[in-house]
């Protein structure tokens, strides 16, 4: 678990300046990890969900967020390929918050690629 302190500087940034909205209010992000070197590693044996239970009375839960450069696949993937903006929503609301409808309509062509690239797809509207 590694945590990167939030507060001062990020408070003054409104939520909606940045793509970034994690600002105001979140004394911390937490990354939860885990790295496993046997191939043969099963989910039951990386206990990231009893992390996930432990750390559940501290942390936000509705919705639960993320950021972008750290996908959590517990949030939801999209092992099909294929685009869909009802699903896009919702992983997107979650890292994105507010600002996912304004990233919808800004350069969708470009940042459809970059998602594209990613285990999470968004559809990005014209």
């Amino acid at each position: 678990m590694q945590w990167n302190p939030y507060g001062g500087v990020m408070d003054k940034i409104p939520a909606n300046a940045t793509p970034f909205p994690h600002r105001k209010g979140n004394l911390f992000k937490i990354q939860y990890y885990t790295a496993w070197f046997d191939a043969k590693a099963t989910k039951g044996s990386l206990n990231m969900m009893e992390l996930y239970e432990v750390a559940e009375p501290y942390v936000s839960s509705n919705p639960r967020e993320a950021f972008l450069n750290y996908r959590d696949i517990d949030i939801g993937s999209n092992p099909s390929g294929q685009t869909n903006v009802d699903e896009a929503e919702i992983y997107g609301s979650k890292y994105f918050l507010g600002n996912l409808k304004r990233l919808m309509k800004v350069k969708p062509s470009m940042i459809l690629i970059i998602f594209s690239r990613t285990s999470r797809v968004f559809l990005l509207l014209v």
